[in-house]
């Protein structure tokens, strides 16, 4: 049961900013959930658009906590008052001093910005593992590091001004060259407080050699008393102590930030060693070498990451017993450099008793793969927990020569308090250790407890901190005076209290009275199903999903899952009803299906695939039997489509509009299209078209069937066949091809007895064929091709792009190239592995090609954008903005319905990429 939000707060919030707040049970709890252990509900998320109604709710002096990407681990962004989600409006990304600087907005996710960097050779300094998915507010409230910049590129020294809003609602822009007098104007005591805390601080030896050698290790524990040392004036100071504070001090509204070169050569290697001491004691040789990352891996990493799809076969075939392994990269942007970096690193190997050969390679597959499996180590170990328990990720530094010893104490530490199957990694470079243990939290909480403060004692025994990454958050903050002391703790109360006298923002976070904070509001995890139990809940989904901006996301589909299952066990039935009620819309409903979560999920979960069986169990047995029927009949069924839209098209615009509608309200929004006049017409029946001796056998899509090719365009069947004549290649389209599907509509609805009718018809017609043995099956849209492999298990089944660039390109003449074109991948290109043949195809026709950096899935999937167009309209947003500003001369993709949706979203025409092809070489 969840507590009902408090009326009065809602009222004050509803004066503040109206119209923000969000109080159904399945906002809330879908946002409750983040990546650390633990889990507070909120009364209401509260959704501003931008710094102005953040000052407005911190000016009415409500208690607020800040969230923007969900990827914190230490409980800073999870609260029991009111959550401020600052992921949907605050995206803003601007380019500066060609790529020197970059002006950034707290809901922008780290590995866009860099994207948007790339072209200048440039990136922001801090590199975190959930660079995928964390976003600029947590890399400033966090002061967030990473693998390769150290304390040197950190936030912290890498920040040049931030835009913030402080708790009384004062906007103040650091940057701006009258910060101080206007702080000064506005907020007399708070400067006048800063500036006697800086002499306090350096006033007292004691303190200033106290927060030296804290401050040489990665550590963010506490509020980062070395702005004081560092910096001289107010501004300054508040601005290096809002880096770290946790949302605890004010809001950044902006920040801008110095990039760092991104180097363009790098060489990466796995060292194997035979034990987690032998790997620590190597690091003194290895560091002399100058690597720019040394990772650290142990047994049980190793044996996770042995399971990951991208590795290699030395350590896939490694029998791992007590090994560890370093991941080292050396980077540079001169080919000589590193060629002198490698020999180095030869030389210190040679002197390592390694238990495999080592290599470095610069290729970038291999690195990429090495890279992958590190990044997502976390997320893949725990989600291999044992199902119902709760995956802990500590995070502590010491100094280099300490740190062999302090992996021999905790891996005494797991023995003596019985946790199983622990691991531990990190940036061995930086003195800096994660571990993570599974707990159960239902039970006694005293192991987790007595393992808690012999962990301290470890760390803190040999010079340590207790956070060097991840930020003090709820689960550090009762020891955050044992780390420091009683002056210097002193010290981060009066900060605290100066900016925040009245203590309302993410109170429990960085500083706590309460010596048991860390043992309270602990996530439960119950068991639920296969598709959600592996889930940690990292959030890593989240930024691919094209539902994010509408509904929910893959991460609140599964926790809203697991708060249903915990409703049900409870017995809390009005619970139950409301979260199923909300369920099926904001879950199900607009789930594209799309499979993207995948590709960006550590333990390789597809949302999609729960969501096709919660739809095949809502079907009753006609729709069963129809949908079986549909497929038996798929040639009668596409022809009657193809009628429809031509009816439609040639009646008046508002008969066809007013008769879907009225459909829908009688049948559902998720039953019946709806028309609208930019559909196109009709498309053409698929027909055979025998070969003596084919190269391939073509099945073209029945979306050529349902719909007619874009304004201006032969479209792809008929470019694809031409494109194969100009090149000499034949192809054979079977008999019965116009009762063949891929199959991907039955699938995506959950009708499994239509799929497999269907997938019988497809083998049928193919075994027939003669003389086609070791022939590839090609498709023309990307989602057919994927659904076409999954159809025929051990058939090569090529994508109609794929082809032409392998086979069809080197036999062709490109006769004239277009000025620009706007390509437009699509989900199912992107799982098949098609983009360098899409880039190929595209530079060869066009002197300028331009992805967007905002693309993403369309989710028109299939009929999903006509059934709930308001789906595709959220997922496009950002990409037409893109398109538009880009004045582009020519618009593709590789998929008829993405074809529509952009067309929609953009007001272009877009065409298949082959269309070009076709025209360019005729």
């Amino acid at each position: 049961m969840i507590d009902q939000p408090d009326p009065a707060l809602l009222a004050a919030v509803e004066t503040a900013v109206p119209g923000i707040a969000r109080t159904r049970a399945s906002d809330r709890l879908g946002l409750a959930h983040d990546a650390s252990h633990y889990l507070l509900t909120p009364q209401a998320v509260l959704v501003p658009q931008d710094a102005a109604q953040v000052a407005a709710l911190l000016r009415a002096g409500l208690p607020l906590t800040f969230r923007s990407g969900g990827t914190s681990l230490s409980g800073q962004a999870v609260s029991d008052r009111l959550l401020v989600d600052t992921r949907r409006h605050f995206r803003g990304i601007e380019v500066l001093d060609d790529g020197a600087r970059v002006r950034v907005q707290p809901g922008a996710v780290l590995r866009q910005v860099n994207a948007r960097l790339a072209p200048y050779g440039r990136k922001l300094g801090p590199d975190p593992a959930s660079e995928s998915a964390c976003t600029i507010g947590g890399v400033v409230a966090n002061n967030s590091s990473g693998m390769t910049c150290g304390t040197h590129a950190n936030t912290y020294r890498t920040l040049e001004s931030m835009t913030l809003v402080l708790p009384s609602g004062t906007v103040i822009d650091t940057g701006a060259p009258d910060a101080d007098d206007r702080l000064r104007a506005l907020e007399p005591a708070l400067a006048e407080g800063l500036d006697r805390l800086r002499e306090r601080v350096r006033g007292n030896p004691e303190s200033v050699r106290r927060i030296q050698v804290q401050f040489a290790l990665k550590n963010t524990m506490g509020y980062g008393l070395n702005s004081f040392l560092d910096h001289d004036t107010p501004v300054q100071i508040l601005a290096h102590l809002v880096i770290g504070s946790e949302g605890t001090l004010g809001f950044v509204a902006e920040a801008v930030f110095r990039t760092v070169p991104a180097h363009r050569l790098a060489a990466t290697g796995l060292l194997v060693l035979p034990t987690l001491h032998a790997a620590m004691a190597a690091m003194p040789a290895l560091v002399e070498a100058g690597p720019a990352a040394v990772e650290l891996l142990d047994a049980e990493s190793l044996r996770v990451a042995q399971t990951d799809p991208k590795a290699d076969d030395v350590l896939r075939t490694l029998d791992v017993k007590a090994h560890a392994a370093l991941l080292v990269e050396w980077q540079e942007s001169d080919a000589d450099l590193l060629a002198e970096r490698e020999r180095a690193a030869e030389r210190a190997f040679a002197d390592l008793h390694l238990a495999a050969p080592a290599r470095l390679s610069r290729e970038a597959g291999g690195r990429a793969g090495l890279w992958h499996i590190r990044k997502g180590l976390y997320a893949a170990v725990a989600g291999a927990r044992p199902s119902g328990t709760t995956a802990l990720l500590e995070d502590v530094a010491v100094p280099v020569p300490a740190l062999a010893d302090l992996c021999d104490d905790l891996t005494d530490l797991f023995t003596a308090h019985r946790y199983e199957r622990s691991v531990i990694f990190g940036h061995a470079k930086d003195g800096n250790l994660h571990f993570m243990i599974n707990e159960r939290f239902g039970t006694d909480l005293d192991r987790y407890a007595a393992f808690t403060e012999d962990m301290v004692a470890a760390v803190l025994g040999k010079g340590g901190t207790l956070k060097a990454e991840h930020g003090t958050g709820r689960v550090m903050a009762p020891f955050v005076r044992r780390q420091y002391g009683d002056e210097l703790y002193e010290v981060m109360r009066e900060v605290k209290r100066l900016c925040d006298p009245a203590g309302t923002l993410n109170p429990g976070v960085v500083l706590t009275d309460d010596d048991d904070a860390h043992l309270r509001d602990l996530k439960q995890v119950v068991t639920v199903e296969p598709e959600v139990d592996r889930c940690v809940e990292c959030g890593y989904c989240e930024p691919v999903c094209p539902s994010r901006d509408l509904t929910t996301t893959p991460r609140q589909r599964i926790v809203l899952r697991r708060e249903l299952a915990a409703a049900r066990a409870a017995g809390d039935h009005a619970l139950v009803a409301e979260l199923e009620s909300d369920y099926g819309y904001d879950a199900v409903d607009t789930c594209a299906v799309d499979g993207m979560c995948a590709t960006a999920c550590p333990v390789l979960i597809n949302t999609g695939d729960l969501t096709k069986r919660l739809r095949a169990e809502r079907h009753g047995r006609l729709a069963r039997k129809g949908w079986t029927s549909a497929a038996r009949h798929w040639d009668g069924v596409t022809r009657a489509m193809n009628l429809a839209l031509d009816t439609a098209a040639a009646t008046p615009a508002p008969l066809p509009e007013a008769a879907s509608r009225a459909a829908r309200n009688v049948a559902g929004a998720d039953a019946v299209p709806q028309w609208s006049r930019d559909l196109p017409k009709g498309g053409a029946r698929r027909r055979p078209r025998p070969a003596h001796r084919p190269a391939a056998v073509y099945l073209p899509s029945c979306l050529n069937t349902m719909f007619a090719p874009a304004a201006g365009g032969p479209g792809v069947m008929t470019a694809f066949q031409r494109l194969a004549e100009r090149a000499g290649v034949e192809l054979l389209v079977p008999e019965g091809i116009a009762s063949l599907c891929c199959g991907t509509p039955w699938s995506s609805k959950g009708y499994a007895d239509g799929h497999a009718t269907m997938a019988g018809q497809v083998r049928t017609v193919l075994d027939r064929i003669e003389n086609t043995s070791g022939v590839p099956v090609v498709s023309d849209a990307a989602s057919c091709t994927e659904g076409f492999r999954h159809l025929l298990p051990g058939v090569e089944v090529m994508d109609a792009v794929a082809y032409t660039a392998g086979h069809l390109l080197p036999r062709l003449t490109v006769k004239r190239r277009m000025p620009s074109l706007a390509l437009h991948p699509t989900c199912s290109s992107a799982r098949l592995g098609l983009d360098p043949a899409i880039t190929r195809l595209a530079e060869a026709i066009a002197e300028k090609v331009v992805v967007p950096d905002d693309w993403q899935c369309c989710a028109f999937a299939g009929d999903r954008g006509l059934l709930h167009p308001e789906l595709t309209a959220s997922a496009t947003r950002a990409e037409a903005a893109a398109v538009i500003a880009s004045g582009s001369r020519a618009h593709a993709s590789v998929n008829r319905t993405c074809e529509l949706g952009l067309t929609r979203a953009t007001g272009k025409t877009y065409h298949h990429l082959l269309e070009y092809l076709d025209r360019a070489t005729d």
